[in-house]
Order: C-alpha cells, then structure tokens, then sequence
C-alpha cells in the first residue's frame, strides 16, 4: 500500500507546504527525507527508574522505535508518567495512583492528536499503566497496541518463593513478634529480584491479561517474563503487526467492542484476578462507549468459574503459567469450553479463535496452575458484586471460598488508613471485628488509595480468618481475606458508610450478595443531621481537580463523565 495513504494525519507536518515550521522541527530532531515519508508512531512508554514494574521499559521504547525502520514506520518515543503502587503504599502518595490512569490517558490523547501522530504502540508495567494506555488509545482511535513490561521472577530467601506481598505480611509477623529481625530484612532485600511487575495474579498481571484477552495486545503478551528473550522478540516485532493495523485501517473501534470486553471480564475472573479489573474494566467500557454496568459484571461472575490457582489466595505466580503455554494456552482451554467470544477482532488482524487456532491447550489439574473447569476452585467467581443499605449503589468483594461465605461482626469504625493501621499494630482489633476504613474514596481521600497495608498486616498477624474489612477505598490485586471495596456512594459523599458508629453489626453475605448493617433508616435519617464531609487538608492541584471531577467507584472513577 502506497506509504501517503497510511499517512493520515501526520501527513499534515510532515508534507503539508502550508505547515513548514513543523517540518523544520523534525529535520532538526534528525529526521531523514525516508522516515519522513513513512507513517508516524508514537511510542510511549511509562518506563522511569525508581520501580521494577517500569525501570525497564524506556529500553523496551528505543528496541520498539529502532525496530521500527524494518516495517517502514518511523517510531518517536515520548513518556508518559507513572506511580508505583508498591512504593506509595500506605503513605499519603498513594492517593495520586489511580489518579495516574487518567493522567496517562490525557498524556497520550494529548501527544497523539498534538502531533498529528498516525498510531502509538504503548509500553505498559504498573497497575494503573494498562488501563490508562488503554483509555487513551480509545480516545485518539488510532491503530494502536499496548506491550506490557512483562512480570518479574520470584524472589528466594531460605528456599521460600517470594513476591512483593511478602514483604507487606513480613511487616504483620514483626508485630505479631513471629519473625526475627534477621529473616524480615531478608524478605525485604530477595522479594524483588530485578525488573518486571508484581509476579502473582495482582493488578498488573490481571490487567495484563485482561487486555490481552480484550485484543489489545499481542498474544502471550501478558505471560512473557521481564526478563525473557521472547519479550525482547515481542518488542522486536510489534511494528510488524502496527504495519498489518495501518494498512488495514483497524482501530481500538473495531476491537473494544461489548464481546471483547466480556472476554476481558471472564479471563480476570477466572483467574482469580484483582478486584480493580472491575473499576478498570468499567472505565475502559464507558470511555469506549460500550454500554457495560457493574450488573453486567455482576451476571458474567454469577456464570464464570474461577480455576486460576494464583497468589495472592492460591499457589503459582505469573511466571508459572508461562512454563506451561503462557495465557494462550489458558484461553485455548477456555475458549474450547465455551467462554470466550472467539470472533472478537485483535490487534495481529485476525480474530481471536484465528489467533488461538494452532496453539495447543493447557492441561488442567486440580494440582495445576490451572484448574479443570469440572471441578474449579470456585464454581462462580471470586468477584462479587454486592449490595445492601451500607453500599445501595454496590461494593466489590474479593472472596475465593477460603475465606467462608458469610461473615457478621461489630464495627469497628477508622476515618483514615493511618489510624487503621495503628490500631491494627497496637493490637486494638480482635477476631471477629469487621474493620471499616471510609473517607478514602475517589473524592474523600482524594483518589481511592489501596488498603494493602492493612489487610496485610491483618494477615501477618494471624487474624486473616477471623477479621474482615470494608472499605470506600480500594484494595491491592495483592489482598486476600475477607475483604469488601468499592463501597458506594462513599463516606465523603454521605453515602451509608460515612454514618457507621462503632460496634454497629455488620453482616457480609457472598451467597445473597448483600453487605447490610443493624441500623434502621430512622437511626441513619438522624445520624445524618449531624453528619458532614470530613474536612480534607491542603487539597491543590492534582487531587483538587480529581476530587471535583471523579465519578463514582461504580462507574469506573473517570474524570469526564460531567
């Protein structure tokens, strides 16, 4: 195909007589007359140096643009920013972390349309990296595809595998006194051994693999190791797919669609993924303009069988599956049985049945990686979506049937995550409380910080099958326990939660899918009068915009829905 005809935009800089100082800036950036004639890509990359989700991914940005010229497209990097989940966590940083999906979004929605750019392949590690290159690709509607970084290796400390939540439930036993100083600093020196995002089925991983499912990025883009040479080919040959999408004109458009999105929901239910795959994946839909509702993932988790036996709540990481075929392998299994739409149009240019076509299924086993579908480790999934008069708009729940089905206990009432986590070391909280931690929502913290930190100190101190926590904020793809999220309308907002009292009985019911308390209408009507928006300090900038703009948790948290 004729190279002007896949110049469709960046045409306009680059050979436009009527714009001669935008092609004068890019023969001063060293622009040959060739690369000046192929179609632009820009390649973005959150890659910066204080993480291991990201530190690699720059490198992973200048293999993709050099390897660029092989397919006749010129790549130009640019970056996008990013925050480390595991860094921030616990600190008053994380409230800036979901935050950063949409300041992805806008940086390349910006940068793409700013330049007049004729496609971008997006490198991708942290959590919120996915879904925020993704939301961005939607909104340029460009041909785009996503490599994400790739999970890193397990740690190893006196024989035992180790991940980064290691080192959160480390800090549970040093209270609990069940570590001695010698192991807990060697958890924390071998539970991250280089590059690459958090090993378990956490956020990265399940976003990772729900993209990959979605069509939006290449197969077994998801389950290739940072550190693999077969990442290092992926990289190496994403142009040549970008070339298939440019001539062929397809589009986020064409493969974001209601099937697609159904395929991404299924895969992280069933394998155990993250409770944030709901807020995403929503955000994802409504940025997309696919009509999908937190009752849609509702009825997809009442049908979908969770067989993903992942940390946090089961035994293998990432790096485990991608021994045995890779998530490929997975979706051929899944696929075979009926779960998955395999007309769904993907990024390589062909459907995702034509993709799947030649590979060879994994063999599940109830000692595998992967469960058989006949006997799952969840008949439903793991991901239940409930509601009742303390969230009348719904919560998430993240319960895998270790943890039981029901849970009902008094109240035990926190405004911040600080004030949690302090009880929770002074030993203040015992068996059979349900911790609530409000005013940490999108609005309230700002920016619906993640309760990692908590849960895993309720975990290390042993009070993981007795202690339960429900939260306007987020969790961790890294939490497990009996945990309850995305509770709404959140506190800031006079939602149910912000009128809680101390020693109020509340009951979780995963069967009926209800999260209720022993509190009449009457009594909340009079708590209410009395009640106000907690008070939130120094609030500027970022944060101040994020709390005037974000919606609710339960339509994904975006920032322009007005």
């Amino acid at each position: 195909m004729n190279q002007n005809n896949l110049k469709k935009y960046s045409w306009e800089i680059s050979d436009n007589d009527e714009h001669p100082a935008g092609k004068a800036m890019l023969y001063a950036t060293g622009l040959s007359d060739k690369k000046m004639k192929q179609p632009f890509v820009g390649v973005a990359s959150c890659g910066y140096e204080s993480n291991p989700c990201n530190m690699h991914l720059n490198d992973f940005a200048g293999l993709i643009k050099n390897s660029s010229q092989e397919y006749d497209l010129t790549g130009l990097v640019f970056n996008t920013i990013g925050i480390s989940d595991g860094t921030s966590m616990g600190t008053l940083g994380m409230r800036y972390s979901l935050v950063s999906r949409e300041i992805i979004a806008d940086s390349i929605e910006s940068f793409i349309l700013g330049h007049s750019f004729d496609s971008c392949i997006a490198v991708a590690g942290c959590d919120k990296n996915m879904p925020g290159v993704i939301m961005g690709m939607i909104r340029i509607n460009r041909p785009a595809i996503m490599v994400y970084g790739g999970t890193i290796a397990s740690g190893l400390y006196k024989g035992e595998k180790l991940n980064i939540v290691s080192a959160f439930e480390a800090f549970g036993k040093k209270i609990q006194g069940s570590i001695s100083a010698e192991d807990y600093d060697g958890v924390i020196r071998n539970a991250c051994p280089g590059a690459g995002a958090c090993g378990g089925m956490y956020t990265a991983n399940t976003m990772s693999s729900a993209i990959e499912a979605m069509g939006m990025s290449l197969p077994y883009s998801a389950s290739y190791p940072a550190n693999s040479p077969e990442k290092l080919r992926e990289c190496r040959e994403v142009s040549k797919y970008m070339r298939i999408l440019l001539e062929k004109d397809i589009k986020p458009s064409d493969i974001i669609t209601r099937k697609s999105i159904e395929n991404a929901v299924r895969v992280a239910i069933a394998l155990g993924g993250s409770t944030n795959a709901v807020l995403h994946i929503l955000a994802i839909a409504r940025t997309a303009r696919v009509d999908f509702s937190l009752q849609d993932f509702k009825a997809l988790n009442a049908k979908t069988p969770m067989i993903g036996d992942f940390k946090p709540s089961g035994k293998f990481l990432m790096e485990d599956l991608h021994e045995q075929g890779g998530l490929p392998a997975f979706m051929k299994y899944f696929l075979d049985k009926g779960y998955l739409h395999g007309d769904c149009m993907t990024v390589t240019g062909r459907t995702l049945a034509e993709n799947l076509e030649h590979v060879q299924a994994i063999v599940p086993s109830s000692v595998n990686v992967i469960h058989p579908i006949e006997s799952p480790i969840k008949e439903t999934g793991h991901l239940c979506i409930l509601a009742g008069n303390l969230a009348p708009e719904g919560a998430v729940a993240k319960i895998t049937g270790k943890e039981g089905r029901l849970f009902t206990g008094p109240a035990r009432v926190f405004d911040s995550e600080l004030e949690a986590n302090n009880a929770i070391r002074d030993h203040q909280v015992k068996a059979g409380d349900v911790v609530v931690i409000r005013n940490v929502g999108p609005k309230g913290a700002p920016g619906m910080p993640e309760m990692l930190k908590p849960t895993s100190m309720i975990i290390g101190a042993g009070l993981g099958a007795d202690v339960a926590l429900i939260t306007d904020g987020r969790f961790s793809g890294g939490t497990h326990g009996f945990v309850v999220g995305h509770v709404t309308p959140e506190a800031w907002c006079g939602g149910p939660i912000g009128l809680l009292h101390d020693d109020d009985l509340i009951t979780i019911d995963t069967d009926n899918q209800l999260l209720s308390v022993r509190v009449s209408e009457q009594e909340f009507a009079e708590r209410k009068k009395t009640w106000s928006p907690k008070s939130i300090d120094g609030l500027q900038g970022t944060l101040k915009k994020y709390n005037k703009l974000v919606s609710t948790a339960s339509e994904g948290c975006v920032t322009d829905k007005f």
